[in-house]
């Protein structure tokens, strides 16, 4: 009897034990899952005034490009303004569009201007020139690299570019060089060709005329230019290709990439108009 009833307290104890590991385990389980939530919670918290750090970049960026105080003004020529908002690290940038290459008013010149400073040879970057001519042109009866666009199942619009991405699509344009020229050009500034006095490096090289030399002579004369200066302020244009970061103490990071119109500094007026809005640095 003794036998049976120590038998009985060993598969009691057994099964006391048993029940012990199973709890610890859906304790240590609902632990884990607690922790991953704080940790997500925490994460999404920081992100979130990241993400409004950053809208705070672009407000102050807009007031910036039309500060009354000409000493204050920003120059929208690319350089970075860096300032601290509610813990966070923010540093901005903007860029003026006329001092871009309009994929929709550029010269033929122009545009084989962009893709030869990018890296093409004369003869490609003629004819990546003439295949945007006919992506944008409304003539039917005469089009370049018919080729390329049956393997890949389209044909060009034969209108003008709804947004810098469409460029992809023309004949001849390669994802490493769409990204090599992204930041050059525009859809936005109307303009036959870039503006001098804000354009960027690449853009600029574009220009008719403007040598390696010359290039280099205009940036080293804008780096040292200091706000207030005469002449540039005049070409701050009304839109403008915005970038805006914002880092947190804890290294969470946001970004925000905006293509606004400013409207004007007036009472009771919406300061500007979102024309393009993507947020992250993926292209």
């Amino acid at each position: 009897m003794s036998v049976l009833r120590r038998s009985q307290r060993g598969v009691a104890l057994l099964m006391v034990l048993w029940a012990c590991t199973l709890l610890a385990i859906m304790l240590g389980g609902y632990a884990m899952t607690a922790r991953t939530e704080g940790l997500q919670a925490r994460y999404q918290f920081a992100q979130t005034q990241a993400h409004y750090a950053a809208e705070a970049g672009l407000a102050r960026a807009v007031y910036g490009l039309q500060d009354p105080r000409l000493q204050q003004r920003w120059l929208a020529d690319g350089r970075p303004y860096t300032f601290r908002f509610n813990g966070a690290t923010v540093r901005v940038s903007a860029v003026d569009e006329g001092g871009k290459v309009d994929l929709n008013s550029a010269s033929p010149l122009v545009l084989q201007g962009l893709f030869h400073a990018a890296g093409l040879n004369t003869d490609a970057a003629q004819k990546l020139a003439a295949a945007v001519v006919d992506w944008r042109g409304f003539d039917v009866g005469h089009q370049v690299g018919l080729g390329v666009y049956a393997a890949s199942g389209y044909k060009p619009r034969h209108a003008p570019f709804l947004s810098i991405e469409e460029l992809q699509q023309v004949a001849g344009m390669t994802p490493a060089l769409y990204r090599a020229i992204a930041g050059a050009i525009t859809i936005w500034s109307g303009r036959e060709s870039p503006d001098p006095t804000t354009a960027t490096s690449l853009a600029l090289a574009a220009v008719p005329g403007m040598t390696p030399e010359r290039v280099a002579q205009v940036l080293a004369v804008r780096k040292n230019t200091r706000p207030g200066v005469a002449g540039l302020f005049a070409s701050n244009g009304v839109t403008h290709s915005i970038r805006s970061e914002a880092t947190m103490a804890d290294g969470t990071r946001a970004v925000l990439h905006a293509t606004v119109r400013l409207q004007g500094v007036r009472p009771g007026a919406q300061p500007y108009a979102v024309l393009h809005w993507r947020e992250g640095d993926r292209e």
